[in-house]
């Protein structure tokens, strides 16, 4: 379970946010197919995530290459149809991303009120009370 730094020196740093999930349209698609465990089709995926042909594929071969989604070709009525879905390695790393996600948002609540912070789940410093 990752945790967020409770001293002051890095404490906003949050190295748990990993880069290819950390951008508008991967974040998008991977919200998509985790919520879609038995696939999307390329079409519906573009719309849903309001991109082009060309940078839907560019981003699905970033997360094929990574080994977060596993891409099928399928040939329904004669056309042949790709189908996307998460992977279970993918859908363990995504939700690790959005527990270290869920730590900044939390964060920014409290140092935006003026609080002191508290460790993310997990966390192990006694200073402070866990979430």
């Amino acid at each position: 379970m990752p945790t967020t730094k409770t001293t002051a020196e890095g404490r906003f740093a949050y190295g748990g946010l990993d880069r290819l999930f950390h951008e508008r349209a991967r974040l998008a698609i991977l919200t998509t197919l985790a919520s879609r465990p038995s696939g999307v089709a390329f079409a519906d995926l573009k719309a849903l995530c309001s991109l082009t042909d060309g940078n839907l594929s560019r981003h699905l071969r970033q997360l094929r290459d990574a080994g977060v989604i596993d891409m099928r070709k399928k040939a329904d009525t004669g056309r042949p149809r790709t189908l996307l879905r998460i992977s279970a390695e993918g859908r363990r790393r995504f939700l690790a991303y959005l527990d270290v996600l869920e730590a900044v948002v939390r964060d920014a609540a409290v140092a935006s009120r003026g609080e002191a912070p508290r460790p993310a789940r997990g966390g192990s410093d006694p200073g402070f009370l866990p979430a």
